[in-house]
């Protein structure tokens, strides 16, 4: 026998023994992943950490990067500084973006909008969004949120998974992964995007990264079913799909009694609840028995499928149902250029239904547990992007301090969180991360963020990583 085959020999039954120990560890994780799959609709907490004040999540999410500076974070003195370059003491040698670091001077652009207090609280809130301003008594307001990236794609990434990279769970995953579901004839966490332009957006946002499948969002289309595949095909009966399911199922389990396979108890209930759906789904989405006191609060876009209006109206229905958590998407926030007349598009896109949602919910006894978070991925820049007009300027991305607002489920009403530096530049007070947002919204929902993980490749994961703090000035 040559040395060739000898070495190969060794080399085959060395490899052998690793792979045989492998397979057994794989199999073994496999079945505790399918134990932690006859949890069914439970989800993998027996019960919450602690009480929880909400029971869903609706998400509206501002993509683009909505700018704090004329919306939430008023700065009166800015007006003195117009046009003046940024002193470097408050720049501070901070990182740009490859859009504005050539530019030979940073402009200060104070905002072409006006501010007023509203509210028992006196919030300072810009005439853009005439709505919210109405109802600022229901909301936290955060000054102080900072993120680490300084892109779209990253910085979107971070604010639904708590990593930058793509391929981790997003957070209605993580949610459906430890509380389940409410109703078993809808999914547990839904998706809706409104507005064509602006940033695209990838469905591994609200992909289950490494958790099982099942947990990852459906996503509702605009236009023919709302969800794909949902009608029978022409001159093809109810029943006769049932019985295929049916059939379908039997060869399956006989296929997850072989390998134990999580995934193939994922495909079962993807089946059985697509089967559900074609009765529930049409049903949720006929809006021929709201009333038209409904669609006065919400406007008239309400009445138009795939706009931004119409889609917190069925945030509202899905709410009603026991979904867990809803996410909205609302695009083109990005306003490098003509700002005033973008961000004003905008605001009148989504402003009186943002309201709209608030009052509706509260009305029909739903605020109280259900938590309602606006945002966007990071903020803008206080200096100018191109040239600098009294009428017209852009912003930058600006990842160092921007806004979001909560209300409803446990949040506390009326306050601000956070301060800036007078160039809304800096966090001067009370720094909000990403991960302590995540940790704080988990909380609300009754879960200790540092006990909700899952094992995968060696280690256990947990949305907010090894970071995430409390903040009880947010909470009721």
């Amino acid at each position: 026998m040559n040395k060739l085959a000898i070495k190969s020999r060794r080399h085959f039954l060395g490899r052998l023994s690793t792979g045989l120990g492998t397979m057994a560890l794989m199999d073994l994780e496999q079945r505790a992943l399918a134990a932690d799959h006859t949890k069914g609709t439970q989800g993998i907490l027996d019960t919450t950490h602690h009480p929880a004040k909400a029971k869903r999540i609706i998400y509206l999410f501002q993509s683009g990067g909505p700018s704090q500076l004329d919306l939430f974070d008023h700065k009166p003195g800015l007006g003195r500084y117009l046009g003046q370059d940024l002193p470097d003491s408050v720049r501070q040698g901070q990182r740009l973006t490859g859009m504005t670091a050539g530019q030979d001077a940073f402009p200060v652009a104070p905002t072409g909008f006006e501010f007023a207090q509203h509210g028992q609280a006196g919030q300072w809130i810009s005439s853009a969004l005439p709505h919210l301003s109405k109802v600022s008594d229901e909301m936290c307001l955060i000054r102080s949120m900072h993120t680490e990236a300084i892109n779209h794609d990253p910085a979107i990434t971070f604010l639904q998974t708590g990593f930058q990279l793509a391929g981790r769970p997003s957070m209605g995953s993580w949610l459906s992964y430890g509380l389940g579901s409410a109703n078993e004839n809808l999914p547990n966490f839904v998706v809706m995007v409104s507005h064509r332009g602006g940033q695209p957006l990838y469905d591994r946002l609200w992909g289950s990264g490494f958790l099982p499948s099942r947990h990852q969002g459906v996503k509702f289309r605009s236009k023919g079913d709302p969800v794909l595949y949902l009608s029978d095909p022409k001159g093809f009966p109810r029943e006769a799909r049932r019985r295929i399911l049916d059939d379908v199922q039997a060869l399956n389990m006989e296929a997850f009694n072989r390998s134990a396979h999580p995934e193939i108890l994922t495909r079962i209930a993807q089946y059985e609840m697509a089967f559900r759906m074609q009765s529930s789904i049409p049903e949720l989405t006929d809006m021929t028995g709201e009333r038209e006191s409904t669609f006065q609060l919400y406007g008239e876009d309400a009445r138009k499928p795939g706009t931004f209006a119409h889609n917190c109206l069925l945030a509202r229905k899905l709410t009603e149902r026991g979904v867990r958590f809803v996410q909205l998407f609302h695009r083109g926030w990005d306003h490098h250029g003509d700002l005033p007349s973008n961000l004003k598009t905008r605001c009148q896109q989504t402003d009186q239904a943002s309201a709209a949602l608030l009052i509706d919910l509260k009305q029909r006894g739903l605020l109280d547990d259900t938590l309602v978070v606006w945002g966007g991925e990071f903020g803008r820049t206080v200096y100018c992007q191109g040239t600098l007009t009294k009428q017209n300027y852009g912003r930058d991305h600006h990842p160092r301090c921007f806004s979001m607002w909560m209300a409803g489920g446990g949040t506390r009403p009326g306050t601000v969180y956070g301060k800036t530096d007078d160039f809304s530049y800096n966090i001067a007070e009370q720094p909000v991360s990403v991960h302590d947002l995540h940790a704080n919204m988990l909380h609300l929902l009754g879960i200790d963020h540092r006990r909700l993980t899952f094992r995968f490749q060696g280690r256990r994961y947990r949305l907010t990583d090894i970071a995430g703090e409390m903040i009880p000035e947010l909470l009721a």
